[in-house]
């Protein structure tokens, strides 16, 4: 049927919190001795890799609400990694990570939320010669935190711990 949409952003705000609250339960299950685990010296350690997760929507921001961008050509990546390096490198306890989790999970969905369709519909270039609607990107970043979370499920096996079947999200 034309106009059926099968996917759409209620989906996306209840999948992204799906997906945080079963990061959150992997974030819990995982020894607060642990946090510095990393598999090698270039790799995120485990508290590294979660704050990195609390952080991603910030991306998503910048991108569609600060700087309402409609290419993506030419636009400095890396200051916005410098700054979540940064993040990521603070001290932070276990319960702090996990409020943070929390937190941030929580308002992104909210902002989410705030999303019109016209929005959501609006292409932005990534290339020459591509382009992706605005809600592609929004999945892509839960996207991106499911593949962190695979990482996460790597680290628990190599310290020991039995990683929890969360489910699909």
């Amino acid at each position: 049927m034309i106009g059926t949409q099968l996917y759409g952003m209620r989906d996306l705000v209840a999948s992204a919190r799906a997906v945080r609250r079963n990061t959150i339960l992997i974030a819990g299950d995982i020894p607060e001795s642990s946090y510095d685990f990393r598999a090698t010296p270039a790799t995120r350690s485990v508290a590294e890799t979660l704050v990195h997760i609390a952080w991603l929507w910030t991306f998503d921001r910048v991108i569609h609400e600060e700087m309402h961008l409609d290419s993506l050509v030419g636009f400095d990546f890396s200051t916005l990694l410098r700054k979540s390096e940064i993040e990521e490198k603070r001290r932070r306890s276990k319960a702090d990570i996990i409020d943070l989790l929390q937190s941030e999970g929580e308002r992104r969905a909210n902002w989410l939320e705030q999303f019109s369709d016209d929005l959501l519909a609006e292409r932005i270039q990534v290339s020459a010669d591509e382009s992706v609607s605005r809600f592609e990107m929004l999945l892509a970043t839960k996207e991106h935190e499911l593949q962190h979370r695979a990482q996460l499920t790597v680290l628990e096996r190599l310290i020991g711990v039995v990683p929890r079947v969360t489910g699909l999200s």
